[in-house]
């Protein structure tokens, strides 16, 4: 049933609208028409100006044939850079970009997929439940599309978002992030004339790091200084250093301890060093990026994914992951969406890649889904 032709049209053309973060407004535009044309009801929400955006995120309702809950299908609308001007490759089933920019099936697949699986739906007239699609904005920058969701807009309790690699999994779990900004402010000198009177912020950042523990903490924790900002010149005590970092955990106990942990090795570091003064000062800054996901095997989204993958003749495995992804953020509203796969390979690299083969199966699974949870039979 799925149209090969039609969703490698549609994926082509997607891709080669340009959608930064915080640029959607063109593709999102192409999709109001394209989901309008189909008898979707389509409206935003207010999330461009929380996220300093040209676009809101985009619902489409679909009315269902049979009386099923309402079941929801997301993707979102930004990609990364370099991509502006994507001029897509596609060379025995393989996309690719040109090798100068991305290429976008982070997540554009998602949503030609959704597309595609409609399509299908309509014009077979297959039974299906009310459908709810959501197309999310800025969630490469720190799922802000989902942050600032109008959840009010939405009637489904559960769901599917694509946005992953594998398209014989689905992601079950997901780690909970904080993010770590710390400012340590010491005393510019010379550093040739009169070097012992500056203290050296670069320098109470080393020893702070050199103590740390970084990068895999255990099999669930990680954490990671990734940014270092500070300096003016060589010849001059630098008196500001900046540090931007995160940890990540499965165990919101454990993510807890990382973060104090990282933050601590800062202001004993200054204490160390500081004498009648109140230099070297520390600013710390934590801001929860991202909740967890623990999506229960028993639940009905996971049930509905793998009798769906059974019937087309797959084994739909439970992921866990080291990622977050809007997913989060659904999940800490009640909302609860299984990540499933659309075998998107090199992701926010130069050499991104995807298979027509794997977008198929995807939509396969997607339509299964759907028509398994019309039929209301797990069984």
């Amino acid at each position: 049933m799925i149209n090969s032709q039609r969703l490698a049209q549609r994926f082509k053309a997607l891709v080669e609208i340009d959608s930064l973060s915080r640029q959607e407004r063109a593709v999102a535009l192409e999709l109001e028409k394209i989901l309008t044309t189909m008898g979707a009801t389509v409206c935003y929400d207010t999330a461009k100006e929380a996220v300093e955006g040209n676009c809101s995120n985009l619902v489409a309702k679909f009315k269902g044939t049979v009386d099923a809950d309402p079941i929801f299908l997301s993707g979102h609308m930004d990609t990364v850079g370099p991509g502006k001007g994507i001029k897509v490759r596609y060379e025995e089933g393989i996309f690719k970009s040109d090798g100068t920019t991305i290429l976008g099936a982070d997540d554009k697949s998602a949503i030609a997929i959704i597309l595609e699986v409609m399509d299908v739906i309509l014009e077979n007239n297959i039974d299906h439940s009310p459908v709810e699609i959501v197309f999310t904005v800025c969630e490469e920058i720190g799922l802000l599309g989902a942050k600032n969701f109008d959840y009010a807009l939405m009637d489904s309790k559960f769901g599917y978002i694509l946005d992953s690699t594998d398209t014989e999994g689905i992601v079950t779990k997901a780690p909970a992030a904080n993010k770590i900004n710390i400012k340590i402010h010491g005393k510019a000198a010379h550093a040739g004339a009169e070097p012992e009177n500056g203290i050296n912020a670069i320098a109470v950042a080393s020893k702070a790091i050199s103590g740390l523990q970084l990068g895999r903490i255990d099999e669930e924790t990680t954490c990671n200084l990734g940014i270092i900002m500070g300096g003016v010149a060589t010849n001059i005590v630098p008196a500001l250093v900046e540090i931007h970092g995160e940890a990540r955990s499965h165990d919101v106990q454990k993510l807890k301890q990382v973060t104090d942990s990282i933050v601590t090795a800062f202001y004993t570091a200054a204490d160390r060093i500081r004498n009648d003064s109140d230099l070297p000062r520390i600013e710390a800054l934590v801001e929860n990026d991202f909740p967890p996901t623990d999506i229960p095997e028993d639940h009905k989204a996971i049930q509905l994914a793998r009798k769906a993958a059974e019937n087309i003749g797959i084994t739909l495995a439970s992921r866990t992951i080291g990622g977050g992804a809007d997913a989060n953020i659904f999940f800490s509203r009640g909302i609860v969406a299984g990540v499933l796969g659309t075998g998107m390979t090199d992701v926010h690299t130069l050499n991104e890649s995807i298979d027509i083969k794997d977008m198929e199966n995807s939509a396969r699974l997607v339509l299964e889904i759907l028509k398994v949870h019309a039929a209301g039979d797990l069984s």
